[in-house]
């Protein structure tokens, strides 16, 4: 039962941080560097976080975005999870979610 409450927490994020709008005010409100006031907010879009391991195990990761940081693109990548205890492992599953993460090619357009 635990894991479909916070599966549903999971979602409701997935939701509100799936509007530019919101992403916006995640990097302003709380990442404190001068490098965000740089940013163009109005180039946010949403890049695919589906894709297939070498595997072949479907992958689908939270929330990726881009956005114009000068003449380069910045990648955001929103990691939504709810733990209902601590995991000493933690660490290694973000670098694991990292080392998955498709390639993404700045010279081709990306669209969710």
């Amino acid at each position: 039962m635990a894991s479909k409450i916070h599966n549903r927490h999971d979602h409701s994020y997935k939701l509100l941080f799936s509007h530019p709008e919101m992403v916006r005010d995640l990097l302003t409100g709380f990442v404190k560097e001068a490098w965000v006031e740089q940013l163009d907010f109005s180039t946010l879009e949403k890049v695919s976080g589906s894709y297939v391991t070498e595997d072949l195990r479907d992958r689908e990761d939270d929330i990726i975005w881009r956005v114009r940081w000068g003449d380069d693109w910045l990648y955001v990548y929103l990691l939504l999870e709810f733990q209902s205890s601590e995991d000493e492992h933690m660490a290694v599953r973000i670098m694991t979610y990292l080392g998955l993460l498709p390639r993404l090619d700045s010279s081709k357009s990306l669209h969710a």
